[in-house]
């Protein structure tokens, strides 16, 4: 049992590494003025939301509901928490940041349908 835990483990890691260097060629093509995120990393415990972002730290986090969607969303959460890393709140400088991920919106509204989805009450039909 314990190799198996620590073969995920591993797993998880390399996958986190995988994610900061995607953080980081987005960063470089879409937000060259950005800091360097000091950690990117799926996490198991955002329920509510897609992704996490602490300025003061430079850590960003996923949610890994996020692992199964295509990879522009991905992309595009990614950008939304790099954003974070200039404008910690969602004003219009932050916006005009995350649209310039070219996706933007095509992302924006997968994600709404994929929320929207999520809550449907299917005893309803």
């Amino acid at each position: 049992m314990l190799a198996r835990l620590e073969k995920q483990r591993s797993r998880s890691r390399v996958s986190d590494e995988k994610l900061l260097a995607r953080a980081h060629e987005l960063a470089c093509r879409h937000l060259p003025e950005v800091p360097e995120p000091a950690s990117v990393r799926w996490v198991s415990n955002q329920n509510r939301r897609w992704g996490s972002c602490t300025p003061a730290d430079r850590s960003i986090r996923l949610s890994t509901r996020l692992q199964s969607m295509p990879a522009w969303v991905v992309d595009y959460v990614l950008v939304h928490e790099l954003a974070h890393l200039i404008e910690p709140t969602h004003n219009a400088t932050f916006w005009d940041l995350v649209h310039r991920y070219p996706k933007a919106e095509r992302a924006e509204g997968y994600l709404e349908g994929v929320s929207a989805a999520s809550s449907l009450d299917l005893d309803d039909f």
